[in-house]
């Protein structure tokens, strides 16, 4: 075992499976105690069973480390505060949350029933904002503390997941409004995208040439927990196997100016060809793979 998170106590939800399962296990390889929090749903929302929490907790302590289970609903405000409440009454102190709880009922927008919209945008923007609501009352105290949000390259949007995109934007809004809000206390906030191999990305209908491994993920975000990153807040990193990036802030492109007040006639003949537009490279990605589709190709990405 290390030592990068050596007497930290860390609350992983969506812990029971794939990228979750890993962080957790390398937040207890690496010294924490760990609240292991995993309603146990099927990646469609259904089918809860507390055993992948309770299994993974068995997998931390066989290997010497310390961890408990949680197996509450994260979208409400109950479980979210369940989650803090057993890190504090199992080990006194909460150092960090990471968010990976979500899942995916996939449709065209125009066929999206609020049945299918509302369960997405409750596990994951709901559910990381419950716990960050809950840590971020105890991290303020202590004057220390890191919020971890995960978010998806998707948040540029998505053909047939809008209620996936949508939230996965949120959260990165979300993570700047607590990283902004919580700075003068000492508390951090990021968020992650990965790319890796997990139950979610085999149903991606691409081959995505950048992917990786949970295991990547999870070093990222031992680091982000770590001492070592408490200077770093607001930021949105991709790991994708070998390569890390970091995501640009949001900000202006363009602005031009008129003179006296705008008309629709007015800004036709000025904003095109002066302020013009962004275009975006999901929509140029979108016509690459209807191009290989046509030529019966197998589309990149």
């Amino acid at each position: 075992m290390g030592n990068f998170l050596a007497d930290k106590v860390i609350a992983v939800t969506g812990a029971g499976r794939g990228i979750g399962r890993a962080v957790a296990l390398a937040a207890a390889a690496e010294g924490a105690s760990v609240v292991v929090n995993d309603y146990g749903v099927s990646i469609e929302g259904a089918e809860p069973t507390s055993d992948v929490a309770l299994g993974v907790v068995k997998e931390i302590t066989e290997a010497g480390g310390s961890a408990v289970a949680v197996a509450d609903d994260i979208s409400t405000m109950s479980g979210g505060q369940r989650v803090v409440d057993t890190a504090l009454g199992e080990y006194g102190r909460l150092d960090g949350v990471v968010c990976v709880a979500g899942i995916l009922r996939e449709r065209m927008l125009f066929n999206m029933s609020e049945e299918e919209w509302d369960p997405v945008l409750a596990t994951h923007l709901k559910g990381t904002f419950t716990v960050f609501r809950a840590a971020s009352a105890v991290m303020r105290k202590q004057g220390s503390g890191t919020l971890l949000g995960f978010t998806s390259g998707n948040h540029q949007g998505s053909v047939a997941q809008a209620n996936y995109s949508a939230a996965k934007g949120g959260i990165i809004s979300l993570v700047r409004s607590a990283a902004l809000g919580l700075h003068k206390y000492g508390v951090t906030a990021n968020a992650v995208a990965p790319v890796a191999r997990t139950r979610m990305s085999a149903n991606v209908p691409m081959e995505l040439k950048e992917i990786g491994e949970p295991e990547d993920v999870a070093a990222l975000v031992v680091y982000l927990l770590s001492d070592r990153a408490r200077e770093i807040t607001g930021q949105v990193y991709t790991i994708a196997g070998p390569k890390i990036a970091v995501w640009a802030q949001p900000r202006e492109l363009r602005a031009a100016y008129a003179d006296g007040s705008w008309t629709p006639e007015k800004i036709a003949d000025f904003l095109p060809g002066t302020v013009g537009v962004d275009p975006m490279p999901m929509l140029a990605q979108l016509q690459a793979m209807a191009r290989a589709a046509k030529a019966k190709e197998r589309p990149n990405a």
